[in-house]
């Protein structure tokens, strides 16, 4: 279904294309986060606020193996859908995205939802956007955890494996999501599972927010969005960090390698904690080794009280 808004042509994927979904029975929630966009959200249990967010070009269905473990131990989970993927509605126009109308797309939603406390769970585009909306609001975050993600800062560059992805990202006929899962994990992924992840694009004309993400990832001489400025800001704020800053990574993911070891260098809440670099997990963590995760973040959050 199109949707033409004052500023923008929205496309908003049928309901059909999501039932049926195996292990994902949750209610549908919606927030509007800005310029009439609907921002669709999981929100389940009570008690401690954790934020679940996912990155390219997967939704809130990588968290089905985690939700229930973090529900069941007393925690109240949001987990939305970026502007652009899973149920959330999609704009049309490469354009209407930028790093950092995610960002603002993102505090929208914690402002309506009034979250408070929260304990962030990141991972690749959730970790950019995440990190950034945590720096910037530092009073409304008890603590983060990030796994398999990074940001960026000037005299960086991409690194091979980034390069190639970016080049696939852009250049490649077909783009879909599940092959592109299948591509970031070290396990073989079910033909019901990559459809699950497929399901939110039903045709090429849905695809722009996945499509453009790779580009808005900013490096030194290659920074189409004039985002790092905004990402040095939000490093003189970690670097500054005391609160519980946890990294969980998957062992087998080239692009994300070493990150967890400089968070953990120049993050001072991230002294003394229990990271995991977790075997046989690749960029994907959530969909290979989500119940360990979930398992490894409640001990790790039950410890913090």
């Amino acid at each position: 279904m199109i949707r033409n808004d004052v500023t923008m042509k929205i496309q908003k994927t049928p309901v059909s294309q999501f039932e049926s979904l195996k292990d994902y029975p949750y209610k549908a929630n919606y927030s509007t986060v800005g310029e009439q966009l609907q921002m669709h959200y999981v929100d389940e249990g009570k008690g401690p606020i954790i934020l679940l967010l996912h990155g390219e070009p997967s939704w809130s269905y990588l968290y089905r193996k985690m939700i229930p473990i973090l529900v069941e131990a007393g925690f109240r989970v949001i987990a939305p859908d970026l502007i652009g993927f899973g149920k959330s509605d999609k704009p049309v126009d490469r354009k209407a995205y930028s790093f950092e109308k995610h960002v603002e797309w993102l505090k929208n939603l914690i402002v309506n939802l009034r979250l408070q406390k929260i304990h962030l769970f990141c991972q690749d585009w959730g970790g950019l956007a995440g990190l950034r909306l945590a720096a910037e609001n530092e009073a409304l975050f008890s603590s983060i955890t990030a796994s398999n993600t990074f940001v960026p800062r000037t005299g960086m560059r991409a690194n091979e494996a980034f390069l190639k992805w970016r080049h696939f990202s852009q250049n490649t006929p077909e783009f879909n999501a599940g092959s592109v899962v299948q591509m970031g994990t070290v396990s073989k992924l079910s033909k019901e599972v990559m459809a699950a992840y497929d399901a939110p694009f039903p045709d090429d004309s849905y695809k722009a927010g996945a499509r453009v993400f790779p580009r808005l990832v900013p490096f030194e001489g290659d920074d189409e969005d004039n985002a790092l400025p905004a990402c040095d800001a939000t490093w003189k704020v970690l670097e500054k960090w005391e609160k519980p800053f946890l990294t969980l990574f998957g062992d087998s993911d080239p692009i994300m390698r070493g990150a967890d070891i400089f968070f953990q260098s120049k993050v001072p809440g991230a002294k003394g904690l229990p990271h995991q670099l977790i075997q046989q997990a690749g960029h994907f963590i959530q969909e290979e080794k989500g119940e360990e995760v979930a398992h490894l973040l409640v001990n790790f959050l039950q410890g913090l009280s």
